[in-house]
């Protein structure tokens, strides 16, 4: 039995069926093992992790909506691009890990940035200065708004004296913000140390660290560190996401403009929400994020609800390292819709061109090869500007970059006059500081007019910092008076306003560590001399005098505009400087008269100007062109803050829309409200004469008709119109001021104002933008009735009322829009200037007279002759100061017989109305196509000088 046995198990033992089979047992058991293990001791941590695994919700932004004019030509638009995001999951460990890394990261990334030539996105509200010193870049409610959320308070009212920090949290300087965010993670700080970092890697660490914080409360929301980045970075980034924890690459737009500087003001730009706008705008649609981008300015801002579309959603579900592991849920975002607006592309540009090369032109007469004049002229017209003026506009508006004088690498005439500076400078600051401390200091009214020029500037700068308390100030007090009226030395001012504690001494010293007054002055001293030495207001003093010296010469300031890079790089040009084959006069006024240095990089008189454009049978608003504009796309998306600050310090001031928002005197430009008043109510009628006797004399000091000592002789009220006669309307406002033989001054008033809010001046003319509301006539109803007294209008007020003038009395509310389509071109809603009155009180006759005048004065005037098509026209000329030229205004409508455009344009500042008609005639050569557009947009200064005298005003 037991040998059948044996022989069997070894017939199984050789045969192949039971080695494979034995194999099979042995692999099998390693197979349950090891799923055993995986189940038993791996499984653990897979339950451990899936009880982790978070739900989320994400948002997905929609795609802005693009804004085209009213042909369809794009005008705004969105731009594909790559950004750089960080996701915080808060999976480090703890704070000081957290700290650590994530400031390594941030340092690694910035680095790769600044090699690929990519900028972080900074909308901090600190800016690190050239000089390394910390300011604020907000003021007011925004900068009260900046420090709660960085002192972690909900409002601005729970901003208080901190015991630990030692200082007012309101009253927090940029540096102590600094110091308090770079604090150590035990005081819940960035842990961040000038030791570990350069002072400009620190700031713009902190600058991605505080954007990041800002998002904290909500994860899974990326924060954007860089915008519309190189195709080095998205690689870099790529191929390093493995150890940049949280760090990707996104599919962006970023918000695009063309020719942006030609719509600025009325189209606006988009940014990044702030706090207090998030507040505002979260009341109305909780969707709003503080990572959303908004409009900020004009139709942007207007209609962002309309653009910014609809966000999408996703549900992210991450597990316990806070990796993404799953989505669901999506819901796809709907585009924003498109917004069309009633402006010609090509005619708000051509009027632009045109505007610019007529102020340029202006500006070019002008000038002359003088060093300086007396100031003493006849009248406004004869005001002339030196050439030193102009060589000192370079440095005063900042064409040119004091600092980059100083540079290292800075040209070899760039060193010559930054020499010549710190020489001019040193003695300045001596005679200053010897001025200040002498026994016998001199008088204001006994200093020559450099040192009054100094002495002044640094008692403006203690008054404008806070330092001097101009609201503790007796302004009675018998000291003061005699220092302002120059009877007493800017010492004995000083020494006696702290004696007086007119002077806030705790900005240069601490109260107590001086004794006594003399004491304080002394630091006082100090203060103003280390503050004058480093103030760039105070050195454009000094330059200013150098030019006039000639310690610095006009060839040297225009060679340094091609060091700069202000002048694109020419051979030719610069030797012919350098060598003084051609003056630095003729080749300033060149550069002028070619544009290639502009009427507003000079911001001398004139250097803006408006014109409005608008459909008379409609109320359409064509062009709404204000000179100069800037570009919106250095703003949008992620702001260019030196670009902002530059336009910010303008003394241009591009921000400033002249076609809505200036207002002044409309001049002659009145008299047809005045026309009309006089008629309506019977003081005149059509056939109506009145003698022209040269100066008023129904009143005490009569004004004088501006072509006195001569007169108009006996003419109506169309002639009145057409040679602007001023005796004239005096006498009509005269009479209409008249009580039963008694001159009634409101009664004027009230007339005049009464026909003014008939034409829409009386409100403001609806339009979407900002506009500076009307200031009607309260005094001098004499005066009122030629456009002077207070009247005080914009552009866009008086294009309304001479669009009225020419379609005889329809006044609309003005619009900037035409319609809104969806992404498909869907029309959803339309938009049409409304009615907002009907004058139906002005009779046929007046419409008629005021028309006939208004013909005759374009009859009158060379700039009309021979143009193809017939207008009508009103001059107008407005004095604000007799120390500058006048405002040139002008107002028209073509054609005459069936009108389809009317014109309002002002060129402050801008000499005679001779020009703006230029202007108008030029804008009807083109609209009209009358002349080739190529040869009228020839982008030079408009020259041709009108014969100012000519046009009557």
């Amino acid at each position: 039995m037991f040998s059948k046995i044996k022989d069997f198990l070894q017939k199984i033992f050789k045969s192949r069926v039971f080695v494979f089979s034995i194999v099979m047992v042995l692999l099998s058991s390693v197979l349950v093992g090891r799923l055993f293990y995986l189940q038993i001791i791996k499984g653990e941590e897979y339950l451990n992790n899936y009880s982790k695994k978070i739900q989320k919700p994400r948002t997905l932004n929609s795609t802005r909506g693009s804004i085209y004019d009213r042909n369809g030509k794009l005008l705004a638009y969105n731009e594909l691009a790559y950004s750089v995001v960080i996701e915080d999951n808060g999976t480090y460990e703890s704070t000081k890990d957290r700290n650590d890394s994530m400031n390594a990261e941030l340092y690694e990334i910035i680095k790769t940035l600044d090699k690929n030539g990519d900028e972080i996105v900074n909308d901090f509200q600190i800016s690190l200065e050239e000089d390394g010193s910390y300011s604020f870049n907000v003021s007011g409610s925004s900068l009260k708004r900046f420090l709660a959320d960085v002192y972690d308070h909900t409002s601005t009212d729970d901003l208080k004296y901190n015991k630990n920090l030692g200082y007012n949290e309101a009253e927090a300087t940029a540096s102590q913000v600094m110091e308090y965010l770079c604090r150590s993670s035990k005081e819940k700080g960035y842990d961040l140390s000038e030791t570990d970092y350069a002072r400009e890697d620190l700031y713009r660490i902190v600058v991605l660290r505080y954007a990041i914080s800002l998002n904290s409360y909500q994860k899974y929301i990326v924060t954007t560190i860089a915008q519309n980045v190189s195709d080095a970075t998205v690689a870099f980034i790529a191929e390093n996401k493995s150890h940049l924890q949280g760090v990707d690459i996104a599919e962006d737009t970023i918000r695009k403009y063309v020719d942006a500087k030609y719509f600025s003001h009325f189209i606006g730009y988009t940014g990044k929400i702030s706090q207090d706008e998030y507040e505002e705008l979260k009341e109305e649609d909780d969707s709003y994020t503080l990572n959303d981008v908004i409009g900020k300015s004009g139709i942007e801002q207007y209609m962002d609800s309309t653009l910014r579309g609809t966000k999408g959603s996703e549900t992210v579900y991450v597990d316990s390292l806070g990796r993404v592991i799953e989505t669901t849920d999506r819901v796809e975002p709907i585009a924003g819709n498109n917004v069309y607006l009633s402006i010609d592309m090509d005619l708000q540009k051509a009027v632009y061109d045109l505007l610019e090369q007529k102020i340029a032109g202006i500006l070019y007469s002008k000038i002359e090869n003088i060093k300086s004049t007396d100031g003493n002229y006849a009248s406004a017209s004869d005001i002339v500007i030196p050439i030193d003026d102009v060589y000192f506009a370079l440095i005063d508006n900042n064409v040119l970059n004091l600092e980059d004088f100083a540079r290292e690498d800075a040209s070899s005439t760039e060193q010559d006059i930054h020499r010549a500076f710190v020489t001019k400078q040193s003695r300045v600051l001596s005679w200053v500081e010897q001025e200040l401390t002498s026994t016998s200091p001199t008088n204001m009214e006994d200093l020559s007019r450099e040192q009054y020029t100094y002495m002044s500037y640094l008692i403006s700068m203690l008054t404008d910092s806070g330092i001097i308390l101009s609201d503790s100030i007796d302004t009675s007090d018998s000291v003061y008076q005699d220092f302002k009226n120059d009877k007493i030395s800017a010492k004995e001012y000083l020494k006696y306003a702290i004696n007086q504690n007119w002077i806030d001494i705790t900005a240069f010293a601490m109260s107590d560590k001086y004794s006594d007054s003399d004491e304080i002055y002394d630091a006082l001293c100090d203060y103003i001399i280390q503050e004058i030495e480093k103030d760039n207001g105070f050195s454009k003093k000094i330059y200013q005098y150098m030019i006039r010296d000639n310690e610095i010469s006009g060839t040297q300031l225009c060679l340094a505009l091609y060091d700069q890079k202000v002048l694109s790089y020419d051979d030719a040009a610069i030797s012919s400087l350098s060598s003084g084959r051609i003056s630095a006069y003729s080749f300033i006024k060149d550069k002028i008269k070619n544009l290639e240095i502009t009427p507003a990089q000079l911001a001398l008189d004139p250097c803006t100007g408006s014109c409005v454009i608008a459909d008379v049978n409609t109320g359409e608003l064509l062009a709404c062109v204000t000179y100069p504009g800037y570009d919106t796309n250095r703003l949008a998306n992620h702001m260019d803050v030196e670009y902002y600050n530059q336009l910010y310090n303008d003394q241009s001031v591009p921000f400033y829309n002249y076609a809505t928002q200036q207002r002044t005197a409309p001049g002659s430009t009145f008299k047809m409200v005045t026309a009309a008043a006089a008629l309506t109510e019977g003081y005149i009628t059509p056939s109506t004469q009145i003698e022209d006797k040269g100066q008023f004399e129904e009143v005490e000091n009569g004004p004088k008709c501006w072509v006195y000592p001569s007169n108009h002789g006996l003419i109506n009220v169309s002639e009145a119109i057409r040679d602007s006669c001023n005796y004239f309307f005096y006498k009509v406002g005269y009479d209409m001021s008249m009580d039963n033989g008694v001159y009634n001054e409101e009664q004027g008033v009230n007339t005049i104002n009464k026909y003014s809010s008939l034409f829409g001046l009386n409100e403001k003319t609806g339009i979407e933008i900002s506009e500076t509301p009307p200031k009607q006539t309260t005094e001098y109803p004499i005066t009122s009735a030629i456009g002077q007294s207070n009247n005080s209008f914009t552009t866009i007020q008086l294009s309304r009322y001479v669009t009225a003038v020419a379609n005889s009395g329809t006044v609309y509310n003005y619009t900037l829009l035409s319609k809104v389509t969806d992404s498909d071109g869907n029309v959803i809603k339309t938009y049409s200037p409304t009615v907002h009155n009907e004058i139906t009180t002005i009779s046929q006759s007046t419409w008629n007279a005021i028309h006939s005048g208004m013909k005759m004065v374009v009859e009158n005037h060379a700039q009309f002759d021979g143009l193809g098509v017939e207008s009508a026209g009103k001059t107008g000329t407005a004095q604000q100061v007799k120390t500058r030229p006048n405002h040139a205004l002008y107002v028209g409508y073509a054609p005459y017989d069936n009108p389809e455009i009317s014109i309002a344009c002002r060129i402050a500042y801008g000499y005679s109305s001779s020009n703006t008609a230029d202007v108008a005639a030029s804008v009807y050569k083109y609209y009209f196509d009358l002349e080739d557009k190529e040869i009228l947009l020839d982008h030079q200064a408009d020259d041709e000088e009108s014969d100012a005298n000519s046009f009557n005003d």
